[in-house]
């Protein structure tokens, strides 16, 4: 019980938190998204020419920065890797492909839903039934094999990077680009959005936190526990926003969101899938990074590249809805991530689940 209280605490700080950061400047319904806040970093560094979304999102670099404080303090910082690190890069890869399909990683699907965007539900849908198709797998034996340990220099780079990307973004902005308009000109100021970083991601490494992995448990073991915080988040960015003025119940005119329900399914469908075959979301690989896991590390570069390259080839959606290039995108992300279930398949290997099993690389 004291664990519940524990998780769902979290889940209510983060949800609160997310809505200050849309009060104090980020774009409606999007006071965390872990896959648009990568895009726009990955914009500001110039791997992609969509001058609407380029900005070094300080949450991101706190998320990093407070869970690899906090593995360290808590002894859990442990570099491993060599499970399956290039095929870990093309989930990752597909994964935001999927994510900015619909226009937000789960994490910002549950953010829309609080503000009141009911296309947020069909993503929901969506995201359940990948990971639905990602359990099948699971039970059927699927598994990117054993990590293994590596030198401790390796689990110090991500942070490294992250620290480097902020000195750039506070001491020398003129090496970086800046949206003028568009979401990448909308953020809270830096050092509050750097705090709320840091504190999701304190939290989130100390509760395991990860979007794919409470659904996926309710599903195999149903267990409602990891759940609880996504539900908590919920409820504390619906009450902040009817608080602030900030909720608008609707389909249409939503922010940053297109009402074409089948892409807004498949998109987060393939989030799903390809979240469950990872060993957790986005959030979840950005805080496994941190802890020194260098295929969670490869994935989020996997992230990244798919982010530029959706922006470089007109694959990401926009408000009038998703590209013909989007749409066979995702249809390919489908077929590439059920061939990587398919073919990792230990079929010699009786494979036995435990219920409570962390959602983990």
């Amino acid at each position: 019980m004291k664990k519940n209280k524990g998780i769902i605490s979290t889940g209510l700080v983060i949800g609160l938190i997310s809505v200050l950061l849309v009060k104090f400047g980020n774009p409606a319904n999007m006071g965390f998204c872990i896959a648009c806040f990568i895009r726009d970093t990955a914009g500001a560094l110039g791997l992609h020419r969509a001058e609407a979304v380029q900005y070094v999102r300080p949450e991101i670099i706190g998320i990093i920065i407070g869970a690899f404080v906090m593995s360290i303090a808590g002894k859990e910082f442990k570099v491993k890797g060599g499970s399956a690190p290039l095929t870990r890069f093309v989930l990752g890869f597909f994964v935001m492909i999927g994510a900015l399909m619909f226009l937000g990683c789960p994490l910002r699907m549950i953010l829309r839903l609080a503000g009141g965007d009911l296309n947020a539900v069909i993503g929901i849908l969506g995201f359940t039934a990948g990971i639905f198709v990602g359990v099948l797998f699971l039970n059927k034996g699927f598994s990117l094999r054993r990590t293994y340990e590596l030198p401790k220099f390796e689990g110090f780079i991500m942070p490294s990077v992250t620290v480097v990307l902020f000195i750039l973004l506070v001491a020398f902005p003129s090496l970086l680009l800046f949206s003028e308009k568009g979401a990448g000109a909308s953020h809270a100021p830096i050092y509050f959005s750097l705090v709320d970083g840091l504190i999701v991601g304190v939290l989130a490494q100390k509760n395991k936190l990860c979007c794919a992995g409470g659904i996926r448990d309710v599903i195999m073991f149903k267990d409602f526990h990891l759940i609880s915080w996504f539900l908590a988040i919920f409820v504390a960015a619906l009450v902040g926003n009817l608080l602030l003025g900030q909720f608008k119940l609707g389909f249409v005119d939503q922010p940053i969101a297109h009402t074409d329900g089948l892409w807004n399914f498949l998109g987060m469908g393939l989030v799903g899938f390809a979240s469950v075959l990872l060993g957790g979301c986005p959030l979840r690989q950005l805080i496994l990074s941190a802890e020194g896991n260098i295929d969670s590390a490869i994935t989020v570069l996997g992230l990244v590249f798919g982010a530029a390259f959706a922006h470089n080839f007109n694959l990401a959606s926009s408000a009038q809805g998703p590209t013909l290039n989007g749409k066979v995108a995702v249809v390919i992300g489908f077929i590439v991530v059920f061939l990587i279930g398919y073919f990792n398949i230990e079929k010699s290997t009786e494979v036995e689940i435990k219920e409570g099993v962390e959602i983990e690389i």
